[in-house]
Parts: structure tokens; sequence; C-alpha cells
């Protein structure tokens, strides 16, 4: 009995010794790369940290929109972790081909399934790098016209002019036509008058002339314009050109055309409705 537990004794030292210059010859062996691994790992973090510190300080100089700021740190940090930690496991011995073989292919089947939202995410980096259009412009695209409330990264949030919210992808604004329009300072009223044949143009054009003079919000630089522009079915069309600071667009271009009812009428000057003369002839 004695002998049996000390053959067991004798054999569980043996395995224990074999253990411990197993370890030691591993750690002898492979210690030194994953000291250096764990090494670099902490370095790469650290020159990681700092490169984003740049790139965001670029970003703010540059003006970058907010969102597209924290977007881009976000993902310019995941890639360049994951770069650090392919490179920190090929170095403590890990095979990393089928690794980058898998990612690959997951990224190639999550892009499929995600066309439509890929495009609107890259719709919403150009608009918010190049700037087409920013938060609190009017626009007018897709068949709807609103200001912007917000610029997201998938998609731009409209308000319409009857308090209405509209939710537009990007992929779209950045693809099609948008009419941003009180982007520029100052902008041109046109407005159409019709009178009829009978009227004197000339006074027409003196009444339009006059109160285009009269109004302050019209500006003088560039001067006001009236063209007599087209010979109409029931009418002769004057047109009215005012230019004025984007802020009272509309102001001008509603207050007009109250103010030229109200002085066409008090000069005796028509302003016709659709008409036609019918003629009857009898047959005997």
């Amino acid at each position: 009995m004695e002998e049996q537990l000390a053959e067991s004794v004798d054999s569980g030292v043996n395995i224990l010794t074999t253990l411990t210059e197993k370890a030691a010859e591993m750690a002898v062996m492979y210690g030194p790369k994953l000291l250096l691994a764990i090494i670099v790992l902490l370095v790469g973090f650290s020159i990681i940290k700092g490169m984003l510190k740049v790139m965001d300080a670029a970003l703010s100089r540059a003006k970058v929109e907010p969102t597209l700021g924290s977007f881009l740190h976000s993902i310019t940090s995941v890639i360049l972790k994951a770069i650090l930690i392919i490179i920190f496991a090929s170095m403590i011995g890990v095979e990393t081909a089928s690794l980058i073989a898998m990612l690959g292919a997951a990224g190639l089947a999550i892009g499929l399934a995600l066309q439509g939202s890929l495009a609107n995410f890259a719709g919403g980096v150009l608009i918010l790098l190049f700037k087409p259009f920013k938060a609190g412009d009017v626009i007018e695209a897709q068949g709807y016209l609103g200001r912007v409330r917000e610029i997201q990264i998938f998609n731009t949030i409209l308000l319409t002019m009857d308090n209405q919210k509209v939710v537009v992808p990007n992929g779209m604004l950045s693809n099609g036509c948008v009419k941003n329009l009180f982007c520029e300072p100052q902008r041109r009223v046109d407005l159409t008058f019709g009178i009829s044949y009978e009227d004197d143009i000339a006074k027409a054009k003196g009444i339009l002339d006059a109160l285009a003079i009269e109004d302050e919000r019209v500006l003088t630089d560039p001067g006001h314009e009236v063209y007599v522009s087209a010979h109409a079915d029931s009418s002769v069309n004057l047109l009215l050109r005012v230019w004025v600071n984007s802020d009272d667009y509309w102001p001008v271009h509603f207050g007009l055309i109250e103010k030229v009812k109200l002085a066409f009428d008090q000069e005796d000057v028509t302003i016709p409705f659709p008409q036609r003369d019918v003629h009857l002839h009898q047959v005997s």
C-alpha cells in the first residue's frame, strides 16, 4: 500500500515537473513575442488616441459639421483599432488570413443587404462635407419646399411652410437637383400684372415704377425694371423686377401685389379677367 502511494506521488511529481518544464520552455519561446505584442498593443492605442485628437483639431479648424466630425471620429477609431488588434493577433502567432477573409465576406454581405442605407449614408457625408445647404436654409427638393431643420447621417429633416415635418433620404438629395432659395444675400422678385388692351401702357408702367421707388425694401443697386412681357389672350402683361434682401423676399412679393391692385383701381387701370367674344351668324 505504501509502495503504491509512493509510486503515485512520484508519478504526480514527474507530471508536475514535466508541466513546469514545458511551461518554462513555452515562456522562453513565446514570452518575448507576447511581451512585444502587448507593448505594441499599448503603444498602438496611445498612437491612435493622438491621431484622433489631431484629426478632431483639423476638422474643427475646417469647420466641419459636428455630426460629420463625430461620425468620422468614431469610424476612424474603429478601423484603426481593428487593424491594431489584427497586428497583435499576428504577432502572437494567430493565423489572421482566414480572419481577414471572413471579415471581408461579412462586410460584403452586409453591404449588399444595406445598399439603400449605405447610399443614404454616403449622401449624408457628401452633404455635410461639401455643404450645398445647411441647417436653416430654405430648399426645394424632391417635390418639397421647406426649411432645413436638421441634417443627419442618413436623412435630412425639412419643415414645410405650413409646419409639416418631411424626412428626405440623403441619397436622393445628393443625387438629385436641390434649389437653395435664400443662400445668397439678395434675391430678385419677379411679378407679372395684366392690363387691358385699351389701357395706357406708359401710365401703367409709371405706376409700377413709382411703387418700386416708394418701397424702402426695394434695393436701388441693382435697380428695378418694368417691361411689357407678353400680348396675352385677354391682357397686355407687364413684368416688374425688383431686387431685395433675401429676408424681405416674401413681404415685398405679397406687399407689391396688394399695392399694385390698389393703385390700378385708383388710377382706373383695368386688370382684365379672361374673356372670349362669341359671334352668332344667322343662317337663313
